[in-house]
C-alpha cells in the first residue's frame, strides 16, 4: 500500500518516565490493566517474525548494516528486478536482486513483488501480452542471478482487491491462475505468494482459494495486509486457518507483508501491540508497511545509520533468544507485549506498551531464576521518523523477591506511545555475553525447524538437504554478537545418522569457505555430539553460515542436523 491512499494521522505524544517499586505489589490492589507473561510456557522458537519491511532496503547499502544486524531482520518484500515503481514520487529503487547481497549479509530473506515493474500506483494495466512479457523478463533475471540465494517467493500482485483492472484484464482469480502458470513454465522451484489483499476479506479469500485449488494453482505462501489496527489479527488468522481446513487445503505459511497504519508505524507502543499479536498467531513473517521513503526500514533509521525511537523495540526484539513465551493481554486493544525466555542464560526479555496510566506486568514461571531477580526497565519514545534516538531512556534497576515463581512489576504513568523493555535475570552469575545460539533461532533457508527432547532448548534444524541451485540451497545463518575481535572456539551440536561422516560448508562475514565434518551419531533428532572449530570474528555483530549448499560453495556431503553453535 502507498501513502497516497491514506492521509497520515498525526499525533502528539507526551514523553513520560516512571519509577518502579522494588517491593512486590499485590495484584488485588491493581487499578490498571495487567499483562501476564508466562515465562515457563513456550509458544514457538524466537525467529523475530515481525522484523521486516516493505521496500525496507535501497541500493548502495541503505540503511547501513550496522542498523540492520541488531534487529535480526526476518523477511523483506522488495520491488521486482528492473523496478519501475516510483514510490510516493521517489525515483525507482530497491530492486530485489540489487539489494539481495545486503539482505543476505544481515540474514534476511526476500519476497519479490512483481507488479512493481510498473511505474505507477495504482498499477496501470497495459495488456496480457505486456504483462506476460514482463513476467518472463523478471523470472529470467532472477534465474540468471546465480549468486542470489535468499529469494523466498514471487508475489504475483499487490492489493488485487482494488488495483487489478477487471474490465481490461478479466477477473483476478483467472488472472492469478494465468500468471501462476506462466511463472511455472520458467521456474518450478521458487514458491509463489498471494493473494496480497489489502485487508482480510473472508469472502474474497474463499473465492480465491477455491478457484486456485480447482486450477492446481494454490499459493505456497498466503499473503494479506493488516492496515486497520492490530486488534483483529488473531481473529483474521483464525478465520483463515478455519477456511483453509474447510476447503481441504494443507496448512500454508502466513505472511503479513504490510502492517501498521500511518499513525502507528512510527509509534513504539503501537508496533509493540502488532508484534505481540503476530507472535501469538504463529505467522511466518510480517513486514512494516511502506508509507514514506524506502531504504529506511520504513522509519526505523534516519541519516542512513542512526536509530529512531521506533528502532529500539525492534532492537530489544532482536536481543531475544530461546523461545517466545505466552503473553496474555486483558483485551485485544490497549496494553500488550511480547516476551522470550533464554533458558541457557536464564533471562526473560519482554517488550510492552500501547497503554497509558499505571499498569502491571505479572511474570510467572521464574522459579529457575532463584528466590530473587534483577529487573531492569527502560523505554523508547515516539520520536518520529526523522529524529535520532541514540539510546533508550533508562528507568530503573530493582531487585524483586520471587514468590510462587512469580513477580508483579508496576509500571506507573505509562505513555501509550512509548515501548517499555523489561529484562529479568538472576541477581548473580549471569554470563557477560550470549555464547550459545540455537539453530532454530537462526535464519533458516529451505530447511525445517523441528523439536526433540534431547535438543538444546528443545529445538533444532533438520532437512538441510539441498545443494546445487540458488533457489533451493539449504543453509542456516547465525547472527552473533561478540565482545571482542579475536579467535573463538565454535562448538556445533549436531546429529548425523547416515552411518558415515557428513560435511557442510562454513563461511562468515564474507570469508572463504571451509568444510565442517560431522562424524556419524546414533540417530536423527538425538543430540549430544559436538564438533569444534576456531573462527576469527570481529567485535560486535557477525553472520556465520553453515550450508549444505550456497552460492560459491560446491556443496556438502551426506546429511547433518544442527542443534546449536556455542562461541567461547
Amino acid at each position: 500500500m502507498k501513502n497516497q491512499r491514506r492521509a497520515a494521522a498525526a499525533a502528539t505524544l507526551t514523553v513520560l518516565t516512571f519509577i518502579t517499586a522494588g517491593a512486590l505489589p499485590s495484584p488485588a490492589q491493581a487499578a490498571g490493566t495487567t499483562l501476564t507473561i508466562n515465562a515457563g510456557t513456550a509458544i514457538r522458537p524466537v525467529t523475530h517474525v515481525a522484523s521486516g519491511g516493505l521496500y525496507a532496503l535501497a541500493e548502495n547499502s541503505r540503511p547501513a548494516d550496522s542498523t540492520l544486524l541488531p534487529i535480526r531482520m526476518n523477511t523483506l518484500t522488495q520491488p521486482a528486478p528492473g523496478v519501475g515503481q516510483k514510490p510516493n514520487g521517489q525515483p525507482p529503487g530497491g530492486d530485489a536482486l540489487l539489494v539481495a547481497p545486503q539482505a543476505d549479509r544481515v540474514g534476511a530473506a526476500e519476497i519479490i513483488r512483481m507488479p512493481d515493474i510498473y511505474p505507477d500506483f495504482p498499477y496501470k494495466w497495459v495488456s496480457w501480452a505486456d504483462w506476460l512479457s514482463k513476467v518472463d523478463t523478471m523470472v529470467k533475471a532472477r534465474l540468471a542471478a546465480t549468486a542470489v540465494s535468499n529469494v523466498q517467493a514471487w508475489e504475483i500482485w499487490n492489493e488485487p482487491d482494488w488495483t487489478w483492472n477487471t474490465s481490461a484484464a478479466g477477473t483476478w482469480n483467472a488472472g492469478w491462475v494465468r500468471t501462476y502458470q506462466r511463472i511455472r513454465t520458467l521456474d518450478t522451484v521458487t514458491p509463489i505468494a498471494g493473494p496480497g489483499f489489502s485487508t482480510w476479506n473472508q469472502s474474497l479469500m474463499s473465492s480465491f482459494l477455491s478457484n486456485a485449488k480447482a486450477n492446481n494453482a494454490l499459493p505456497d505462501i498466503v499473503v494479506w495486509h493488516e492496515l486497520s489496527g492490530a486488534s483483529g489479527i488473531a481473529a483474521h488468522v483464525a478465520a483463515y486457518r478455519s477456511l483453509e481446513s474447510s476447503l481441504g487445503i494443507s496448512a500454508r505459511p502466513i505472511v503479513i507483508n504490510e502492517y501498521a497504519t500511518t499513525g502507528e508505524v512510527d509509534v513504539p507502543g503501537a508496533v509493540t501491540s502488532y508484534i505481540a499479536k503476530f507472535e501469538r498467531a504463529g505467522i511466518q513473517s510480517a513486514q512494516r508497511a511502506f508509507w514514506y521513503e524506502y531504504g529506511t526500514v520504513n522509519g526505523l533509521v534516519v541519516n542512513n545509520n542512526q536509530p529512531t525511537g521506533t528502532w529500539w523495540p525492534y532492537k530489544w526484539y532482536g536481543d531475544m533468544a530461546g523461545n517466545m513465551v505466552q503473553t496474555v493481554p486483558a483485551t485485544q486493544t490497549g496494553l500488550d507485549g511480547f516476551a522470550a525466555y533464554d533458558g541457557t542464560r536464564k533471562i526473560v526479555n519482554a517488550v510492552v506498551g500501547n497503554e497509558s496510566g499505571t499498569n502491571y506486568v505479572r511474570v510467572t514461571g521464574l522459579s529457575a531464576l532463584g528466590s530473587s531477580v534483577s529487573v531492569t526497565l527502560e523505554s523508547a519514545p515516539s520520536s518520529g521518523r526523522f529524529t535520532a534516538v541514540t539510546a533508550p531512556t533508562a528507568i530503573s534497576t530493582s531487585t524483586y523477591a520471587v514468590s510462587g515463581g512469580a513477580i508483579t512489576v508496576t509500571v506507573p504513568t505509562m505513555d501509550a506511545g512509548r515501548a517499555y523493555h523489561l529484562v529479568i535475570q538472576p541477581t548473580s552469575g549471569v554470563p557477560s555475553y550470549q555464547q550459545r545460539y540455537e539453530a532454530e533461532n537462526a535464519s533458516v533457508y529451505r530447511a525445517s525447524r523441528l523439536s526433540a527432547s534431547s535438543a538444546s532448548n528443545g529445538g533444532y534444524v533438520g532437512r538441510i538437504d539441498n545443494t546445487g541451485d540458488p533457489r533451493s540451497d539449504s543453509y542456516v545463518d547465525f547472527v552473533v554478537n561478540v565482545p571482542a575481535a579475536r579467535s573463538y572456539t565454535m562448538t556445533i551440536g549436531y546429529a548425523n545418522a547416515t552411518g558415515a561422516t557428513a560435511t557442510q560448508g562454513l563461511a562468515y562475514n564474507g570469508s572463504a569457505w571451509s568444510t565442517i565434518s560431522y562424524p556419524p551419531t546414533a540417530a536423527w533428532g538425538v543430540f549430544g555430539s559436538t564438533v569444534s572449530v576456531p573462527v576469527s570474528l570481529r567485535a560486535g555483530y557477525n553472520v556465520i553460515r553453515l550450508a549444505k549448499g550456497a552460492p560459491y560453495f560446491a556443496g556438502g556431503t551426506g546429511y547433518a542436523e544442527l542443534d546449536y553453535i556455542q562461541l567461547t
